[in-house]
């Protein structure tokens, strides 16, 4: 360009003007905030209709179920005096206490074994059936009693010498357990009278019940029953002596059978406090002996 055509009419090249523009995302000056705070407000919302869900499809029992495995019963270390205030009570990570060590794993045993849970430190180590709910043990032991009461009347209709007592034995299913009574009337009596001595028949009754019982677990308990009839001498004899002894020779002839004393978990005499005749204390049918099968340990009937 000629020097008299330059700007200002000096020889001065031109001057080039270079504009910036910034184009920021679409969130303008806010960022990707707003899209934070969106999630956290449909995860809520997703929480609150899965809790709706929830409250409609369960059951009270379910809803409890599930209530307490997210608030476990904790023992209270500040108050009680014992361990630390802290998440493990004063407890290492590697005590006997903690559970296996795995990736991404917390918590002790004290967290996640439920209150009053036995057994020992490995799995399975309790007695046998421990591990298994109460109505699975109860249901089994109601079919066990089911099973002997039957086996017991057959083979005291087989006898013949035992096939007159059959109107003598009641079975009987109590919330402890299944009840043999073996029943006195006005012909017959199961002990010599006002005695501790079985009649030939009534122990060899006994010694079936025995054999049939031998091949359960269930603790047994014995209870002697007698009339109101009382003695000359009290302080000799009395009814509470008799129902008291008259268990103990039916624990023997038990015993006798094959069953070990570790079977027996009471003895005892009620004299005539507790009527199968409530009517007439003197009716010979209040004089008996209860053997009752109970339920094993932690699965008592409801």
């Amino acid at each position: 360009m000629p020097a008299a055509r330059a700007p200002h009419g000096a020889n001065v090249p031109p001057k080039v003007i270079v504009r910036k523009i910034y184009i920021e995302g679409h969130g303008g000056h806010h960022g990707g905030a707003w899209k934070v705070a969106y999630a956290d407000f449909v995860t809520a919302m997703m929480a609150f209709f899965l809790l709706l869900w929830l409250l409609g499809a369960t059951t009270e029992k379910q809803r409890k179920g599930i209530a307490d495995y997210f608030a476990p019963t904790l023992m209270d270390t500040r108050h009680s005096g014992v361990g630390g205030s802290g998440l493990l009570g004063g407890d290492s990570l590697i005590d006997a206490n903690t559970l296996p060590h795995r990736a991404a794993q917390t918590g002790t045993r004290a967290l996640t074994v439920p209150v009053g849970a036995t057994g020992g430190p490995s799995a399975g180590s309790g007695p046998d059936g421990t591990l298994r709910s109460r109505d699975a043990l109860a249901q089994e032991d109601r079919k066990n009693f089911d099973a002997l009461r039957r086996r017991v009347q057959m083979q005291m209709a087989a006898a013949r010498d035992l096939a007159k007592l059959g109107k003598h034995v009641h079975f009987t299913m109590t919330r402890d357990g299944m009840r043999i009574d073996l029943v006195d009337d006005a012909d017959y009596s199961m002990f010599a009278l006002g005695t501790t001595a079985l009649e030939p028949e009534a122990s060899e009754l006994i010694g079936l019940v025995s054999g049939s019982v031998k091949g359960l677990a269930n603790p047994i308990m014995i209870r002697g029953h007698t009339d109101n009839l009382g003695y000359g001498d009290p302080a000799a004899m009395n009814n509470w002596m008799l129902s008291s002894a008259r268990a103990e020779a039916t624990r023997r002839r038990l015993a006798l059978g094959g069953l070990p004393d570790a079977r027996f978990d009471r003895i005892e005499g009620v004299a005539d406090r507790e009527p199968m005749i409530a009517k007439d204390p003197a009716d010979p049918r209040n004089r008996r002996v209860s053997i009752t099968l109970l339920y094993r340990a932690g699965s008592f009937a409801q």
